[in-house]
């Protein structure tokens, strides 16, 4: 499957042993266990993949032998964004060494505050600086700065800036789409708009809650596909609330949490995260109708 048409990427949790390092041994059931329910691509080493914790050196060892496993199943985006543009271009052309990578999922520049020239001008010296595919990541819950669309609009007119994961709500998504190319692939960064964003054109969701309750979405987008709206409706209003219990606590905690339950073991997060408690997990487990283990 190409990447213009993979409609539910997973922004996939990192695995850590007990000790809290990469464990690579639970690498592959959980990346063969989201490729069969539902998951259409994979971003790695992303916000849920606890990048902000990941060192340099485990980055691109985690990059390696995800695509390895994965083995050209589905598309492959990994994160190589940070806050530093240099250092954003120097790491992003260590990824280019690297086989297999359909994308890079750059964010905008936490911290800095940057204005809209600063961000494009980011954006743009990254994309004069590899030969990869990039796609936007507008977050401005994590970054406190947020990409106008007029901005995102400038940006998809570069040859490389092949898409974007936006997290600022319908409008911005609409106006989006109305003002780029067919090519030009949008992605909803909120789980609670898969249905609403795909109905107004979006390409589809860069999730977190595909982790858990990928099949139950893809059947969604199939819904729609086929033209059954009321179903697919009804199918989104059931799943707002288990996708919003995913978040009660700071991702990814509670994804976690659950596929370690259901025996997919991903370990805990990392410091300055901290796993969820037992009465949250009872309540989130509850929410999505699923038995403590």
């Amino acid at each position: 499957m190409s990447l213009m048409k993979a409609r539910i990427i997973t922004a996939m949790a990192t695995p850590f042993d007990e000790k809290g390092q990469l464990d690579f041994d639970r690498l592959e059931p959980l990346i063969d266990y989201l490729l069969a329910n539902g998951s259409e691509g994979l971003v790695i080493g992303g916000t849920t993949g606890e990048s902000p914790t990941l060192s340099h050196n485990e980055k691109l060892d985690l990059y390696k032998k995800a695509i390895e496993i994965i083995g050209g199943r589905v598309p492959v985006i990994v994160g190589t964004g940070t806050n530093n543009t240099a250092e954003t271009i120097s790491f992003t052309k260590e990824v280019e060494n690297i086989k297999g990578i359909d994308a890079v999922l750059v964010v905008a520049p936490y911290y800095n505050k940057p204005n809209q020239a600063g961000l494009y001008a980011h954006f743009e010296a990254v994309s004069k600086n590899t030969v990869l595919p990039i796609i936007i990541y507008n977050v401005p819950g994590r970054t406190s700065v947020s990409i106008d669309p007029a901005t995102t609009i400038r940006l998809a007119n570069l040859e490389n800036i092949i898409g974007v994961k936006e997290c600022m709500g319908l409008d911005a998504i609409s106006e989006i789409i109305e003002q780029t190319s067919d090519d030009f692939s949008v992605y909803s960064g909120e789980d609670n708009l898969t249905f609403p964003a795909k109905c107004i054109g979006a390409t589809g969701i860069i999730s977190v809650a595909s982790h858990i309750l990928g099949n139950e979405m893809k059947e969604m987008y199939d819904f729609l596909d086929e033209g059954k709206m009321s179903e697919a409706a009804k199918q989104h209003r059931q799943l707002i609330p288990k996708m919003n219990s995913l978040f009660s606590v700071p991702s990814p905690a509670p994804v976690k949490m659950v596929l370690n339950n259901q025996g997919i073991a991903v370990g805990s997060v990392r410091l300055p995260l901290v796993d969820c408690t037992k009465e949250e997990s009872q309540s989130i487990l509850k929410i999505l109708n699923i038995n403590i283990k």
